[in-house]
């Protein structure tokens, strides 16, 4: 179940959501100036361990995923929420 989404529209030339699940996992999606596939308007996803810093661990991914669609990512943030 998702607990919060934060929009941080001061993040660095462009756009940054965290979202933070029941589970304790969480993800920071962003499309900003240095982000993977901002050039095409789409999203960067890391996924966020329970302190809140990055994760790199998991059955999902050991490294943050870019150029990814709203369903994409949609589909991603499904799966840490099942962590």
């Amino acid at each position: 179940m998702l607990d919060k989404i934060t929009f941080n529209d001061k993040f660095p030339f462009g756009i940054q959501k965290e979202y933070k699940f029941s589970n304790g996992y969480g993800a920071s999606v962003i499309c900003h100036k240095g982000s993977y596939g901002h050039n095409q308007g789409l999203w960067e996803l890391a996924i966020l361990a329970p302190d809140g810093s990055l994760c790199y661990d998991t059955d999902i991914t050991s490294d943050v995923v870019g150029y990814l669609t709203d369903k994409e990512v949609n589909s991603y943030l499904k799966r840490i929420e099942k962590l």
